[in-house]
């Protein structure tokens, strides 16, 4: 596993080179500043933009506007919708083996108290705060996250959540979870000690290996980050959470 690790880490840093950050311009000629947000919005979903660090200054109301005013909510009601269909199409077997995969922050809790006060992602990342916003147990769920989980539970899938907390935020994790309605995974899998300095999408893929390894079949995933979804061990369809506020590689 850690050659495969290692292997997959190469390939990715030729494939997207850390430092191959693409900027570009918040000011495009010939458009109004909505239409340019709009268009990199877009591009960020796609992920053609690549990596990324934070919002563009001229976007943070474009932003504001798209997670608090409506269009995130129904974009995320959209796409459970999707999910549900698809789940409802799969032959589940009844073992206990039929699974799920769901990150947790942006997917099935919300941070956007925390993020309003930081600018909408405008501002560079701030481990220490955001730790201290997450030792508060303080993250509401989505609506429509609450409905797509407690659907795939009536449905008989097992459910996993895959997050990059670490093993240390467990409790106030779980905690977090309960307050805001979740209820009956099977597993909530966090960084260890062995995970600390591995990219996420190598450290999720490693985490689904493993599941599969032990005879679960990963039918969906969800997740609000490209590297919640991509790399190995990949689910069968996966399904991606809108999220223009930050970018994990």
């Amino acid at each position: 596993m850690a050659i495969l690790s290692l292997i997959f880490s190469l390939i990715t840093l030729l494939i997207f080179p850390a430092a191959a950050v693409i900027k570009l311009p918040s000011d495009r000629s010939g458009s109004t500043a909505g239409e340019y947000c709009e268009s990199w919005r877009l591009a960020v979903e796609t992920n053609n933009a690549g990596s990324w660090n934070v919002v563009p200054v001229a976007c943070k109301d474009f932003v504001a506007d798209y997670v608090t005013g409506g269009q995130f909510d129904s974009d995320y009601e959209v796409m459970a919708d999707y999910a549900v269909e698809f789940a409802k199409t799969l032959k589940i077997a009844g073992d206990g083996y039929d699974a799920w995969v769901f990150d947790i922050d942006e997917t099935l809790l919300t941070n956007i108290d925390y993020y309003k006060a930081h600018g909408f992602g405008t501002e560079p990342f701030d481990g220490e705060s955001f730790n201290a916003w997450v030792e508060s147990s303080a993250a509401p769920a989505f609506d429509a996250s609450l409905r797509l989980y407690n659907e795939l539970k009536k449905l008989g899938f097992t459910i996993f959540l895959l997050t990059g907390r670490d093993e240390g935020q467990r409790s106030c994790t779980e905690k977090n979870l309960q307050y805001a309605g979740y209820s009956n995974w099977e597993r909530l899998i966090l960084r260890g000690h062995e995970d600390q300095g591995k990219a996420a999408t190598t450290y999720k893929s490693e985490k689904r290996s493993e599941l599969i390894k032990e005879g679960y079949k990963i039918h969906g995933s969800t997740g609000d980050q490209w590297s919640d979804l991509v790399g190995f061990a990949v689910a069968k369809r996966s399904f991606k959470v809108p999220n223009p506020m930050y970018y994990i590689p």
